[in-house]
């Protein structure tokens, strides 16, 4: 099957090529013989908010500056209208200082964590459930055609999992075209860095989707309905609480998306059936993929 599709759709596509995101690596494979694999490179980037130091996340180390932004907005210590009056990146000291007009302080929020189930140890600081209360996203109706037009679409786009593997991505969609494309080691920073962008950009909400390639926990359900976003659509299965939260929220919950097969738990009443599942090609079993498994 090719493994390409129109990069113009994108407004960010993913960058397999960049030279800092892998390396190769020299190894023996199952006859014995030399063999060499690019591997993601996992970096330290620490997040200061202000003068306070917030988390030190393990990442890719592209869009440092989005991925402090999204996070922050993310755990609720920014707000969807800070006044943000600087993000320094500085490579050297793999830090980044997220500067806002108002002082900031949040020691107490910080003193209660939660290490969540995302790929590469997620962490959420504070109440998980703190700021969705009185939370409604909108009843925005999503097409099924959209949804197998993005799956192929994303399927098909140069990537680095497709490349190296051990990675998971995060896609921000409006109706059947895929705006942004994001990578890391953990679905949570992916998420984050839309999060960011979308600050950084002010992009409105209420009319996207995230498709993502990992499971559907109640830590990516909350972040998705923390940024305003009514749906959220994923190749991979579901948690309970998950859905429980998703339903509580009105997000329009999705998974198990191949081929012509999806099964969706929260929001059905949101889908418009307008295309015929029977059309829609299935899968093949393997992807044909460089790396190893993600």
């Amino acid at each position: 099957m090719a493994r390409d599709t129109d990069l113009t759709d994108y407004l960010i596509a993913p960058d397999p090529a960049a030279v800092r995101l892998t390396r190769a690596v020299r190894g023996v494979d199952h006859n014995g013989e030399q063999t060499e694999l690019n591997v993601v490179e996992e970096r330290p980037l620490t997040i200061f908010l202000n003068r306070q130091e917030i988390v030190t996340a393990m990442t890719i180390g592209d869009y440092p500056q989005y991925l402090a932004l999204g996070f922050l907005r993310n755990q609720g210590m920014l707000r969807p209208d800070e006044d943000i009056t600087g993000v320094d990146y500085d490579e050297e000291l793999e830090t980044v200082v997220v500067r806002t007009a108002r002082a900031t302080d949040y020691e107490d929020k910080m003193q209660r964590k939660t290490r969540t189930s995302g790929c590469a140890v997620g962490t959420v600081f504070g109440d998980m459930m703190e700021g969705l209360e009185g939370v409604s996203l909108p009843a925005t109706p999503m097409r099924t055609s959209w949804l197998y037009a993005l799956a192929a679409k994303i399927n098909r786009t140069p990537s680095l999992y497709l490349e190296a593997g051990a990675i998971h991505g995060t896609v921000l969609c409006q109706q059947d075209r895929p705006l942004v494309y994001m990578e890391d080691v953990g679905r949570h920073n992916a998420v984050d860095k839309i999060a960011g962008w979308m600050l950084s950009e002010r992009v409105e909400a209420g009319d996207k989707m995230l498709y993502t390639t990992g499971r559907l926990t109640s830590e990516m359900v909350i972040k998705t309905a923390m940024m305003g976003i009514p749906v959220l659509a994923s190749r991979s299965g579901f948690t309970a609480w998950g859905v429980e939260i998703a339903q509580q929220v009105g997000l329009t919950l999705i998974g198990r998306m191949r081929g012509q097969r999806f099964v969706c738990l929260s929001g059905e009443e949101r889908l418009i059936r307008d295309a015929d599942p029977a059309s829609v090609a299935e899968e093949p079993r393997k992807s044909g993929r460089k790396g190893a498994e993600a």
